[in-house]
């Protein structure tokens, strides 16, 4: 299993290599959007009452009319910053959920938690890429600083793992692999520092939250996983799961680093 999992994420890693930074910008958006899509599909399984083909089409269609009216909505600073916010109020809503009452699962709280995971991530994944100078280069950043997260959270938790994260949601994940990855994303945001002259003191705090947030993001799909009675969201990728198996991360992390990063200054 482990060595499945290893060559599907390098031929991941080399296709989206391709996409970013061989292809026009437009073929970033139309594989992320390909990927949020594909994610709600697999989370319209989540919602107990919609396993019907036609409800679960349904979802999908409402969650790409959201996308049209998040870039619309979005298309003023202030529209931008709003979504990003709500998007960050939601992660922190997710989290007292997921200490405080993990067993209230229900098919609306399971769709909203859909639409506020998926709909800011896109929208901040997508304005990095178009909007960003050099967005081929912060969009790779934002995904190698989650791989290498998820990656050292993987190996450390289960080399040194014995504290249980959130044993209810996700017996697997332990306080040893938090830390094993926070301890890995901290040298990609001090590469990322010098790699886009920003000011470390404020870049490497943000990264930071950035992956606290992923973490979140991770323990959401699991909650609702495990409220469902699945162990993965799909099969799309040998060793790994399904698409939201592995964006679930980077939901809660994209648009924390994009408001952020706005706040900083560093994009307006």
């Amino acid at each position: 299993m482990l060595r499945q999992r290893i060559l599907t994420a390098i031929v991941l890693a080399v296709v989206l290599l391709a996409v970013l930074l061989g292809l026009p910008p437009w073929a970033s958006v139309v594989v992320i959007t390909l990927l949020v899509l594909a994610g709600a599909w697999e989370w319209s399984a989540f919602l107990a009452k919609a396993r019907a083909p036609a409800l679960r089409v349904a979802y999908v269609f409402l969650i790409a009319v959201l996308l049209y009216g998040a870039w619309q909505f979005s298309a003023s600073p202030q529209g931008r910053e709003l979504i990003l916010v709500v998007a960050v109020l939601w992660w922190l809503a997710a989290f007292l959920w997921i200490a405080l009452a993990p067993q209230r699962v229900t098919p609306w709280a399971a769709a909203a938690a859909g639409v506020l995971a998926l709909v800011p991530s896109w929208l901040a994944l997508v304005r990095l890429r178009l909007v960003f100078p050099h967005g081929e280069e912060w969009t790779l950043f934002v995904l190698l600083l989650i791989w290498v997260a998820d990656i050292g959270a993987f190996f450390c938790g289960r080399r040194f793992g014995r504290i249980r994260l959130a044993p209810e949601v996700s017996p697997g994940k332990t306080w040893e692999g938090v830390l094993g990855g926070a301890a890995g994303s901290a040298l990609v945001a001090i590469g990322g520092s010098m790699w886009f002259h920003v000011p470390l003191v404020e870049f490497l705090p943000l990264c930071l939250a950035a992956v606290g947030f992923s973490i979140v993001g991770d323990l959401t799909e699991s909650l609702l996983k495990r409220s469902a009675g699945v162990k993965d969201s799909g099969s799309a990728f040998p060793g790994h799961g399904g698409v939201m198996d592995r964006i679930d991360s980077l939901t809660g992390a994209a648009p924390v680093l994009l408001l952020g990063l706005t706040l900083m200054g560093v994009v307006q």
